[in-house]
Protein backbone atom coordinates (compact mmCIF):
# COMPACT_ATOMS: atom_id res chain seq x y z
CA UNK A 1 0.00 0.00 0.00
CA UNK A 2 1.28 3.48 -0.83
CA UNK A 3 1.84 6.07 1.88
CA UNK A 4 -1.22 7.94 0.61
CA UNK A 5 -3.21 4.73 0.83
CA UNK A 6 -2.11 4.21 4.43
CA UNK A 7 -3.15 7.76 5.28
CA UNK A 8 -6.56 7.26 3.73
CA UNK A 9 -7.01 3.95 5.52
CA UNK A 10 -6.05 5.47 8.86
CA UNK A 11 -8.50 8.31 8.43
CA UNK A 12 -11.17 5.93 7.25
CA UNK A 13 -10.66 3.67 10.22
CA UNK A 14 -11.26 6.57 12.60
CA UNK A 15 -8.74 5.29 15.09
CA UNK A 16 -9.89 7.53 17.92
CA UNK A 17 -13.47 6.40 17.51
CA UNK A 18 -13.68 3.19 19.45
CA UNK A 19 -12.95 -0.46 18.92
CA UNK A 20 -9.17 -0.80 18.35
CA UNK A 21 -8.37 1.55 21.24
CA UNK A 22 -11.05 -0.02 23.41
CA UNK A 23 -9.52 -3.44 22.88
CA UNK A 24 -5.95 -2.34 23.63
CA UNK A 25 -6.36 0.08 26.54
CA UNK A 26 -5.85 -0.94 30.15
CA UNK A 27 -8.87 0.91 31.47
CA UNK A 28 -7.97 0.16 35.09
CA UNK A 29 -4.93 2.41 34.69
CA UNK A 30 -6.91 5.40 33.37
CA UNK A 31 -7.43 8.14 35.93
CA UNK A 32 -10.35 10.54 35.57
CA UNK A 33 -9.51 13.88 37.18
CA UNK A 34 -11.56 17.01 37.70
CA UNK A 35 -10.61 20.68 37.32
CA UNK A 36 -12.99 23.34 38.57
CA UNK A 37 -13.18 26.24 36.10
CA UNK A 38 -15.97 28.20 37.86
CA UNK A 39 -18.32 27.56 40.79
CA UNK A 40 -20.51 24.65 39.73
CA UNK A 41 -18.60 24.08 36.48
CA UNK A 42 -15.77 21.62 35.98
CA UNK A 43 -13.87 19.71 33.33
CA UNK A 44 -13.09 16.01 33.61
CA UNK A 45 -9.94 14.69 31.97
CA UNK A 46 -9.49 10.98 31.35
CA UNK A 47 -9.16 9.07 28.09
CA UNK A 48 -11.13 10.58 25.23
CA UNK A 49 -12.83 13.91 24.83
CA UNK A 50 -12.85 16.39 27.70
CA UNK A 51 -16.07 16.30 29.69
CA UNK A 52 -17.73 19.55 30.74
CA UNK A 53 -19.82 19.39 33.93
CA UNK A 54 -22.51 21.75 35.17
CA UNK A 55 -23.74 20.87 38.65
CA UNK A 56 -25.80 22.53 41.33
CA UNK A 57 -29.19 22.57 42.96
CA UNK A 58 -31.11 21.94 39.72
CA UNK A 59 -29.35 18.94 38.18
CA UNK A 60 -26.06 17.63 36.80
CA UNK A 61 -25.39 18.03 33.09
CA UNK A 62 -22.33 16.64 31.33
CA UNK A 63 -20.95 17.45 27.90
CA UNK A 64 -19.63 14.24 26.31
CA UNK A 65 -18.92 11.02 28.20
CA UNK A 66 -15.69 9.46 26.82
CA UNK A 67 -15.45 5.65 26.50
CA UNK A 68 -17.89 3.11 27.92
CA UNK A 69 -15.38 1.39 30.26
CA UNK A 70 -14.81 4.70 32.06
CA UNK A 71 -18.44 5.37 32.99
CA UNK A 72 -18.09 4.34 36.63
CA UNK A 73 -14.89 6.39 37.04
CA UNK A 74 -16.68 9.36 35.50
CA UNK A 75 -19.53 8.92 37.96
CA UNK A 76 -17.04 8.78 40.84
CA UNK A 77 -15.35 11.99 39.67
CA UNK A 78 -18.73 13.70 39.43
CA UNK A 79 -19.63 12.52 42.93
CA UNK A 80 -16.29 13.90 44.08
CA UNK A 81 -17.44 17.33 42.94
CA UNK A 82 -20.37 17.05 45.33
CA UNK A 83 -22.73 16.72 42.37
CA UNK A 84 -25.87 14.65 42.02
CA UNK A 85 -26.05 11.79 39.49
CA UNK A 86 -26.10 12.81 35.83
CA UNK A 87 -29.53 13.83 34.55
CA UNK A 88 -28.56 15.35 31.18
CA UNK A 89 -25.89 14.42 28.63
CA UNK A 90 -24.91 16.60 25.66
CA UNK A 91 -22.92 15.05 22.80
CA UNK A 92 -20.77 17.53 20.90
CA UNK A 93 -20.55 15.00 18.01
CA UNK A 94 -20.87 11.28 17.35
CA UNK A 95 -17.34 9.86 17.79
CA UNK A 96 -16.98 7.05 20.29
CA UNK A 97 -14.44 8.84 22.49
CA UNK A 98 -17.19 11.39 23.19
CA UNK A 99 -20.30 9.16 23.17
CA UNK A 100 -19.04 5.83 24.49
CA UNK A 101 -20.73 6.36 27.85
CA UNK A 102 -24.12 7.15 26.31
CA UNK A 103 -25.53 3.68 26.81
CA UNK A 104 -24.58 3.63 30.49
CA UNK A 105 -25.94 7.07 31.26
CA UNK A 106 -29.03 6.45 29.15
CA UNK A 107 -29.70 3.27 31.11
CA UNK A 108 -29.31 5.11 34.42
CA UNK A 109 -31.97 7.63 33.42
CA UNK A 110 -30.11 10.53 31.82
CA UNK A 111 -31.61 12.30 28.82
CA UNK A 112 -29.20 12.69 25.90
CA UNK A 113 -29.15 15.80 23.68
CA UNK A 114 -27.31 16.38 20.39
CA UNK A 115 -27.51 17.81 16.90
CA UNK A 116 -29.78 15.92 14.48
CA UNK A 117 -26.82 14.43 12.60
CA UNK A 118 -25.36 12.91 15.76
CA UNK A 119 -28.44 10.75 16.28
CA UNK A 120 -28.48 9.81 12.59
CA UNK A 121 -24.86 8.65 12.66
CA UNK A 122 -25.23 6.79 15.97
CA UNK A 123 -28.43 5.08 14.82
CA UNK A 124 -27.08 3.90 11.47
CA UNK A 125 -24.02 1.79 10.55
CA UNK A 126 -20.99 3.92 9.77
CA UNK A 127 -18.39 2.70 7.29
CA UNK A 128 -14.81 3.53 8.30
CA UNK A 129 -12.58 2.24 5.52
CA UNK A 130 -12.95 -1.54 5.60
CA UNK A 131 -14.53 -1.51 9.07
CA UNK A 132 -18.20 -1.05 9.81
CA UNK A 133 -19.30 0.50 13.10
CA UNK A 134 -22.70 -0.92 13.94
CA UNK A 135 -25.64 1.16 15.14
CA UNK A 136 -25.74 2.13 18.81
CA UNK A 137 -28.36 0.60 21.09
CA UNK A 138 -31.51 2.59 21.76
CA UNK A 139 -30.33 3.63 25.22
CA UNK A 140 -27.27 5.34 23.70
CA UNK A 141 -29.16 7.48 21.21
CA UNK A 142 -29.91 11.16 21.76
CA UNK A 143 -33.54 11.58 22.79
CA UNK A 144 -33.70 15.31 22.07
CA UNK A 145 -32.11 16.62 18.86
CA UNK A 146 -32.03 20.00 17.18
CA UNK A 147 -31.03 21.47 13.79
CA UNK A 148 -29.45 24.68 15.06
CA UNK A 149 -29.43 24.75 18.85
CA UNK A 150 -31.27 24.87 22.15
CA UNK A 151 -30.92 26.37 25.59
CA UNK A 152 -30.79 25.09 29.17
CA UNK A 153 -31.62 27.29 32.15
CA UNK A 154 -29.79 25.31 34.79
CA UNK A 155 -27.86 25.84 38.01
CA UNK A 156 -28.09 29.62 37.76
CA UNK A 157 -26.63 29.70 34.26
CA UNK A 158 -27.84 29.89 30.68
CA UNK A 159 -26.24 27.07 28.70
CA UNK A 160 -26.52 27.40 24.94
CA UNK A 161 -26.01 24.48 22.55
CA UNK A 162 -25.18 25.98 19.15
CA UNK A 163 -24.61 24.48 15.71
CA UNK A 164 -22.73 26.71 13.27
CA UNK A 165 -22.32 24.23 10.43
CA UNK A 166 -19.89 21.77 11.98
CA UNK A 167 -16.49 21.20 10.46
CA UNK A 168 -14.90 18.39 12.44
CA UNK A 169 -18.00 16.36 11.51
CA UNK A 170 -21.43 17.37 10.24
CA UNK A 171 -22.90 17.47 13.74
CA UNK A 172 -20.59 19.52 15.96
CA UNK A 173 -22.19 21.53 18.74
CA UNK A 174 -20.44 24.33 20.60
CA UNK A 175 -21.62 24.84 24.19
CA UNK A 176 -21.63 28.29 25.85
CA UNK A 177 -22.20 29.13 29.50
CA UNK A 178 -23.43 32.72 29.20
CA UNK A 179 -23.10 33.99 32.76
CA UNK A 180 -19.80 32.25 33.46
CA UNK A 181 -18.19 33.04 30.08
CA UNK A 182 -17.08 29.49 29.27
CA UNK A 183 -17.21 27.65 25.96
CA UNK A 184 -16.77 23.93 25.22
CA UNK A 185 -15.48 23.45 21.67
CA UNK A 186 -15.67 19.69 21.26
CA UNK A 187 -13.25 18.45 18.62
CA UNK A 188 -13.45 21.64 16.61
CA UNK A 189 -10.40 22.50 18.76
CA UNK A 190 -7.52 20.16 19.59
CA UNK A 191 -5.02 21.54 22.10
CA UNK A 192 -2.68 18.58 21.69
CA UNK A 193 0.27 17.76 19.43
CA UNK A 194 -0.53 17.00 15.82
CA UNK A 195 -2.88 18.60 13.36
CA UNK A 196 -6.66 19.13 13.41
CA UNK A 197 -8.89 16.16 12.67
CA UNK A 198 -11.31 16.93 9.85
CA UNK A 199 -13.39 13.76 9.57
CA UNK A 200 -14.43 14.06 5.94
CA UNK A 201 -16.08 10.61 6.07
CA UNK A 202 -18.44 11.99 8.74
CA UNK A 203 -19.30 15.16 6.83
CA UNK A 204 -16.36 17.13 8.18
CA UNK A 205 -15.12 20.02 6.10
CA UNK A 206 -12.19 22.33 6.79
CA UNK A 207 -14.02 25.36 5.39
CA UNK A 208 -16.99 24.76 7.68
CA UNK A 209 -14.56 24.33 10.57
CA UNK A 210 -12.97 27.70 9.84
CA UNK A 211 -16.37 29.41 9.63
CA UNK A 212 -17.43 27.86 12.93
CA UNK A 213 -14.20 28.92 14.62
CA UNK A 214 -14.57 32.44 13.23
CA UNK A 215 -18.07 32.73 14.70
CA UNK A 216 -16.97 31.47 18.10
CA UNK A 217 -13.98 33.82 18.20
CA UNK A 218 -16.31 36.73 17.42
CA UNK A 219 -18.59 35.74 20.30
CA UNK A 220 -15.99 35.37 23.05
CA UNK A 221 -13.55 37.75 24.75
CA UNK A 222 -10.15 37.68 26.38
CA UNK A 223 -11.65 36.46 29.65
CA UNK A 224 -13.48 33.48 28.15
CA UNK A 225 -12.39 30.09 29.42
CA UNK A 226 -12.12 27.72 26.47
CA UNK A 227 -12.52 23.96 26.89
CA UNK A 228 -10.95 22.11 23.95
CA UNK A 229 -12.08 18.68 22.85
CA UNK A 230 -8.67 17.32 23.84
CA UNK A 231 -5.91 18.90 25.89
CA UNK A 232 -5.73 21.38 28.79
CA UNK A 233 -7.83 24.50 29.29
CA UNK A 234 -7.33 27.31 26.82
CA UNK A 235 -8.33 30.87 25.96
CA UNK A 236 -9.33 33.12 23.06
CA UNK A 237 -5.77 33.96 22.00
CA UNK A 238 -4.83 30.30 21.68
CA UNK A 239 -8.06 29.49 19.85
CA UNK A 240 -7.43 32.35 17.42
CA UNK A 241 -3.88 31.09 16.81
CA UNK A 242 -5.28 27.61 16.10
CA UNK A 243 -7.73 29.10 13.58
CA UNK A 244 -4.93 31.08 11.92
CA UNK A 245 -2.83 27.92 11.62
CA UNK A 246 -5.68 26.14 9.85
CA UNK A 247 -6.17 29.08 7.51
CA UNK A 248 -2.51 29.17 6.55
CA UNK A 249 -2.50 25.41 5.90
CA UNK A 250 -5.56 25.72 3.65
CA UNK A 251 -3.96 28.61 1.75
CA UNK A 252 -0.83 26.56 1.04
CA UNK A 253 -2.70 23.41 -0.01
CA UNK A 254 -5.10 25.30 -2.25
CA UNK A 255 -2.22 27.18 -3.87
CA UNK A 256 -0.57 23.86 -4.67
CA UNK A 257 -3.77 22.58 -6.24
CA UNK A 258 -4.15 25.76 -8.30
CA UNK A 259 -0.61 25.26 -9.58
CA UNK A 260 -1.78 21.94 -11.04
CA UNK A 261 -0.15 19.66 -8.49
CA UNK A 262 -1.79 16.38 -7.49
CA UNK A 263 -2.54 15.40 -3.91
CA UNK A 264 0.48 13.10 -3.92
CA UNK A 265 2.71 15.94 -5.14
CA UNK A 266 1.25 18.32 -2.56
CA UNK A 267 1.94 15.86 0.25
CA UNK A 268 5.47 15.27 -1.04
CA UNK A 269 6.13 19.04 -1.03
CA UNK A 270 6.02 19.00 2.82
CA UNK A 271 4.14 22.30 2.91
CA UNK A 272 3.40 22.17 6.64
CA UNK A 273 6.79 21.11 7.99
CA UNK A 274 7.46 24.55 9.52
CA UNK A 275 4.27 24.48 11.60
CA UNK A 276 6.03 22.53 14.39
CA UNK A 277 2.84 20.86 15.60
CA UNK A 278 4.64 17.86 17.06
CA UNK A 279 3.65 14.24 16.64
CA UNK A 280 -0.02 13.42 17.24
CA UNK A 281 -3.05 11.47 16.08
CA UNK A 282 -3.28 13.43 12.81
CA UNK A 283 -0.01 14.12 11.02
CA UNK A 284 0.68 16.72 8.34
CA UNK A 285 -0.04 14.26 5.52
CA UNK A 286 -3.43 13.40 7.00
CA UNK A 287 -4.35 17.05 7.45
CA UNK A 288 -3.31 17.93 3.90
CA UNK A 289 -5.44 15.04 2.64
CA UNK A 290 -8.45 16.26 4.64
CA UNK A 291 -8.04 19.80 3.31
CA UNK A 292 -7.76 18.46 -0.23
CA UNK A 293 -10.94 16.39 0.19
CA UNK A 294 -13.00 19.14 1.80
CA UNK A 295 -15.60 20.74 -0.43
CA UNK A 296 -15.15 24.51 -0.59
Amino acid sequence: MTKLGRIAAALGAGTILASPLTAQTNWDSVEVTAEEVAPGIAVLFGRGGNIGVSHGEDATLIIDDQYAPLSEKIEAAIEGLGASPVRYVVNTHWHGDHTGGNEHFGETGATIFAHDNVRIRLAEPQQRGERTIGPSPKEALPVVTYPQGMRFHLNGDTINLMYFGGGHTDGDSVVFWEEDNIVHMGDLYFKIPGFPFIDVASGGNVHNAMRTLDLVIMMIDDETKVIPGHGPMSNKAELAAYRAMIGEAVTRVEASREEGNSLEETIAARLLDDFERGEGFIDADGFVTAIWNSDS
